[in-house]
C-alpha cells in the first residue's frame, strides 16, 4: 500500500526562545527546511504576535511546512506535510531541530492518502501557478 504523503506532526520543547520570537528568522529556517529536502518552494506567509509568538506557513508544490511558536516556553509545534514520494521530509525535521535548538522533541508521521497501487506517485509541479490574495 503506498501512500500520497507523509505527514509529520512534532512538539519542539526547551528551544531557543529568541530564536522562536524572531519572525524573520523562523521564516528563513522554514524556507530552508523545505529547499534542504529538496521541496520546491512556492510562498510563504509569517506573522509575529504581541507580545511575542510567530505563526507561518510555508506552501510548497508538494504540500506544506508550518509552524506555531511560544517562546515563553520555548515551544514550537511544526506540522511537515509532504506528498508524492520524492521528498524526505525527516531532513527538514532535523535541520530544524538543529536550528531551533531544540532539546526535546515528540513526534509522529502519518501516512496521507493510502492506496492499494503500482508504480511510482509522483506529483506534477511544471505547471505551478502563484497567486497572490490581497
Amino acid at each position: 500500500m503506498q501512500a500520497l504523503g507523509k505527514h509529520i506532526l512534532a512538539e519542539f520543547y526547551k528551544c531557543d526562545s529568541a530564536i522562536l520570537n524572531d519572525v524573520a528568522q523562523i521564516e528563513h529556517l522554514m524556507v530552508e527546511a523545505a529547499k534542504k529536502a529538496r521541496a520546491t518552494v512556492i510562498s510563504s506567509s509569517f506573522h509575529h504576535f504581541s507580545p511575542f509568538g510567530v505563526s507561518g506557513v510555508v506552501v510548497i508544490a508538494e504540500s506544506h511546512l508550518s509552524i506555531h511558536t511560544w517562546p515563553e516556553y520555548g515551544y514550537a509545534s511544526i506540522d511537515i506535510y509532504t506528498c508524492g514520494n520524492s521528498l524526505d521530509p525527516w531532513i527538514s525535521f532535523k535541520y530544524l531541530v538543529k536550528k531551533l535548538k531544540a532539546k526535546e522533541t515528540s513526534m509522529m508521521e502519518v501516512k496521507r492518502g493510502l492506496f492499494d497501487v503500482e508504480g511510482t506517485l509522483k506529483h506534477k509541479t511544471d505547471k505551478i501557478q502563484q497567486k497572490i490574495w490581497e
